[in-house]
């Protein structure tokens, strides 16, 4: 069976990603469980229970009645501007015929001694006086109706007071609630986060570190995204000085690595060639020759065309585009097989051609 290296290595980095993303994903799962069971052991509180019952009771049987008296004065002032409305044509009509009958009996005589005319103008005015009675009825309802309305509106704004001092309250009770929750699910997701980041520093080369690294990637979403649907207004800070902490403390480990492995890298080049290439391993080297770099200074070992413009047949062989020795450090790269005399990379442990154990230089 064929065995080819590099497709074993993606599919090996695929493989150990897809565990690492596996585990993760069911750890958020079980945890998004466990939060949740968390949470109901924090009663929520509920809008009616900060309420001010006995007043509120008090006011809404005030509005009630209110109400209903101005209902009832209300469908008391449409019969009576009814009536009026009656009363007032009945005198408009009254008073229509009179003035007609009065122009016929002044041919006859002096119409304001006839005792007809006093008597029709007597009924007259009993016309106008019950259409004048109606009216101040009117008036007494409406005054009645005006006063009911302020009262109630009164009323209105005592319950408008109540309603936000109740939801001032509640909100008090909300944030308390909201805090709480916050705090459980910190108490849970804090070691879990001060886990992962221990496990990413100690374990991240670890032979099991996909398994690791999943609960890393887990314990970062614990904390940054587990707590954020009771999140109070100030847990932001909580967040974002985490973060700021993680950060440097991430950014402080990389940046001594790096000085440490520069560090490292000078020291090494320090040393001779020969001391250097017994260093060098088959997996670094096979990546210095597929990306074409010396696998101790790390540059391209790969010649221009300006750099030597002499060279000819330069397509026909590859190994005239390379240098035996790294230009920059004095690696050997290139060497003769001891055995078939054919050109390879020097540290390879074998002959490409005849596949004879190299030496390595």
């Amino acid at each position: 069976m064929e065995l080819n290296s590099k497709k074993l290595e993606r599919t090996s980095k695929i493989v150990y990603y897809a565990i690492s993303a596996a585990l993760c994903f069911f750890l958020v799962l079980l945890s998004n469980n466990i939060i949740g069971d968390l949470d109901n052991t924090v009663t929520p509180p509920l809008a009616d229970d900060y309420a001010n019952k006995p007043a509120m009771a008090k006011i809404e049987k005030a509005t009630v009645l209110y109400n209903a008296e101005m209902e009832l004065l209300r469908t008391k002032k449409e019969s009576i501007d009814k009536t009026i409305e009656t009363a007032k044509g009945n005198y408009d009509k009254e008073k229509e015929s009179f003035d007609t009958w009065v122009e016929t009996r002044k041919t006859l005589g002096a119409p304001d001694k006839d005792k007809d005319v006093l008597q029709r103008a007597k009924n007259l005015d009993e016309l106008r006086a019950v259409e004048q009675d109606w009216t101040v009825q009117l008036n007494a309802v409406e005054l009645q109706l005006a006063d009911r309305i302020k009262k109630n509106d009164a009323e209105q704004k005592i319950n408008e007071r109540e309603t936000t001092a109740t939801m001032q309250r509640y909100e008090i009770a909300r944030k308390s609630y909201d805090l709480k929750v916050f705090l459980i699910r910190l108490l849970f997701v804090a070691p879990i986060l001060a886990l992962g980041i221990f496990f990413f520093i100690r374990y991240r080369r670890h032979k099991f570190w996909p398994l690791y690294f999943g609960f890393t990637l887990f314990s970062l979403y614990a904390f940054f995204f587990g707590l954020v649907p009771y999140l109070p207004s100030y847990g932001g800070y909580v967040h974002y000085t985490v973060g700021i902490i993680v950060s440097i403390g991430v950014g402080y480990y990389a940046i001594q690595h790096i000085r440490a492995f520069l560090a490292q890298k000078q020291a090494e080049l320090q040393e001779t060639t020969v001391e250097r290439a017994k260093k060098i391993h088959g997996e670094a080297a096979e990546k210095a020759l597929e990306n074409h770099f010396c696998p101790s200074c790390g540059k391209d070992f790969i010649l221009k065309k300006w750099e030597f413009p002499t060279i000819k047949n330069a397509d026909k062989d590859g190994y005239q585009l390379v240098t035996d020795f790294c230009r920059h450090c004095g690696l050997g790269l290139f060497c003769n097989c001891d055995n078939c005399g054919n050109k390879n990379f020097a540290h390879l442990p074998y002959c490409a051609s005849c596949g004879v154990k190299s030496a390595v230089i």
